[in-house]
């Protein structure tokens, strides 16, 4: 049985000086962990730029990439940046945590700067430039337009803009980035640096046997390029807002569920077009990431539909998703490709079906199985064809569960089921429950094996501020961390095979490769 293992740590959660995680010393660092502990995934969160609320969830394009990531030093080394530039200025007083505000108003000029040099020194005319342009332009030309226009507006939404730049026409929207021409280019030649420092990052992870686990959001913001140049693509009325928008209906937690205001997609429309634009949007995934977890995957089967401007989702209703057509376009197109489904809350037998039968593995979290009761959370019913984690980034991380939410009656259910040794750390054992499972790929966050309590919880949904802002410091990664992580690994034969030594292969220990994973079982 092909097992596997691997640590979700978001490139914001990275230490070093810049208030902010990034794609330089600490990332390459960060890979060099997961070779010494013997893992084979490095799962991140979406990429994308974030907006209101920190959220990389609600982005302003579903492609361009958080310049927030773009290390200076990185620049410093390409002659775009002097140490000076960066090397006094605080980004935030408390190394744990990620002081958006602070960071927005202090790199942008440091960036800016940066662009200037690039600029001055021609360096748009370099062939590793042009070659981004030409092959990323399809999304790159209207995010740098939206971008232009946006701050130009003093960053208020496309429905807020004057007629004339709010309904999306090419010619008049050109003729304004060419009046505003050192803020579109400066949109222009951050995302190349996002793409360029990504890119050599995850050839650095690839080369020492390291694949990166991406997440795209199901849907798009309202406040998106998307919305703004292709309203065609979701359910809109005659001024182009949404008709509905998504959410969660009412539940045991909120009488008024959840209203998230995304808009919903023209589902009847795509297929029309054989899913054309998410087509592209998994192409574009898979160039970043080797494996893609897709949010909110019960979406596309069926999804809670509420009017736009309703006061609470609890006047939603549940509408059809485009089920397994969609998937059967991924596959006629993309061929196999690795997946794996979030599939968390509410589940129906419907959504189980699609989810099988695309054979992508679906999501298990420990922490939800343990109530007085035999759950389908507890690992002896995961199926091998699944994800295994202890707590995910929008839950309790598994000490905070255990110690400030589980009832007595719950954490003696723990105990027993995961034989918690005298002294172990409930984190421990919560690992090593995963660790233990049938499921191919057990992942595990930094948090849990960092064994926080509250001040690891990385977002609360349904909340604005005070979210993801989580970091990890140097100083974290211990020997002892290495080591029981390695441990683990080892113990439950879920070793990277690369780093399998040949007596090993010899003697036949964890000898089948995990290469096959994530690709889709055959239900033929």
């Amino acid at each position: 049985m092909e097992r596997a293992s691997g640590v979700v740590l978001h490139i914001s959660s990275l230490p070093n000086q810049f208030g902010i995680g990034s794609f330089g010393a600490s990332a390459y660092e960060f890979v060099d962990f997961l070779v010494k502990t013997k893992q084979q995934y490095w799962q991140i969160l979406p990429l994308t730029t974030t907006s209101y609320g920190d959220s990389p969830y609600q982005s302003f394009s579903a492609f361009a990439g958080n310049t927030h990531f773009i290390d200076f030093d990185l620049l410093m080394k390409k002659g775009y940046l002097n140490q000076a530039d960066y090397q006094e200025v605080n980004f935030g007083d408390d190394p744990k945590k990620v002081a958006y505000n602070t960071i927005f108003q202090k790199r942008r000029p440091i960036l800016e700067k940066a662009v200037a040099n690039f600029v001055q020194a021609k360096a748009y005319n370099d062939k590793e430039f042009l070659q981004f342009y030409e092959e990323n332009q399809f999304w790159l030309v209207p995010f740098a337009q939206y971008m232009t226009v946006k701050e130009e507006q003093g960053q208020n939404p496309w429905y807020e803009w004057p007629t004339n730049l709010r309904n999306y026409d090419e010619a008049v929207v050109t003729q304004f980035c060419e009046a505003h021409i050192e803020r579109y280019e400066y949109h222009l030649v951050t995302q190349f640096w996002f793409n360029q420092q990504y890119k050599a990052l995850k050839e650095y992870a690839n080369d020492n046997h390291i694949e990166i686990i991406g997440d795209i959001p199901i849907y798009v913001a309202r406040d998106s390029v998307e919305m703004w140049t292709q309203p065609e693509l979701f359910l809109t009325d005659e001024k182009n807002n949404p008709s509905l928008v998504a959410g969660v209906p009412p539940d045991f937690y909120s009488a008024d569920g959840q209203y998230w205001g995304n808009p919903i997609y023209d589902w009847d429309y795509m297929e029309e077009t054989d899913y054309a634009w998410w087509i592209l949007r998994m192409k574009e995934s898979f160039k970043l990431y080797d494996v893609v977890r897709i949010d909110h995957f019960r979406g596309f089967e069926s999804y809670w539909a509420v009017p736009f401007g309703s006061p609470t989702a609890a006047s939603g209703s549940w509408q059809k998703g485009p089920g397994n057509k969609i998937f059967d376009q991924f596959k006629k197109e993309l061929g196999d490709i690795k997946v794996i489904a979030e599939d968390l809350g509410f589940m129906t037998q419907a959504v189980n079906d699609m989810r099988d039968q695309t054979g992508y593995p679906g999501m298990k979290v420990l922490q939800n199985g343990f109530y007085g009761q035999d759950s389908e959370d507890l690992p002896h019913h995961y199926p091998v064809n699944s994800v295994a984690y202890a707590s995910t980034h929008d839950s309790m991380q598994a000490y905070d569960w255990y110690m400030n939410q589980a009832s007595q009656a719950d954490r003696d259910q723990a105990d027993q089921y995961l034989n918690r040794g005298v002294g172990e750390h409930p984190s421990d054992a919560f690992v090593r429950g995963i660790a233990a499972s049938p499921s191919r790929l057990a992942i595990y966050m930094m948090n849990d094996l960092l064994r926080l309590g509250p001040e690891g919880r990385i977002n609360i949904p349904s909340t604005i501020g005070g979210n993801w802002d989580w970091r990890v410091r140097q100083e974290d990664f211990t020997v002892d961390l290495e080591e029981r992580l390695r441990s683990v690994t080892e113990t439950y034969f879920r070793v990277n095979q690369a780093f399998v030594s040949q007596d090993d292969q010899n003697n036949g220990t964890n000898s089948i490769a995990a290469e096959a994973a994530f690709l889709p079982e055959d239900n033929d």
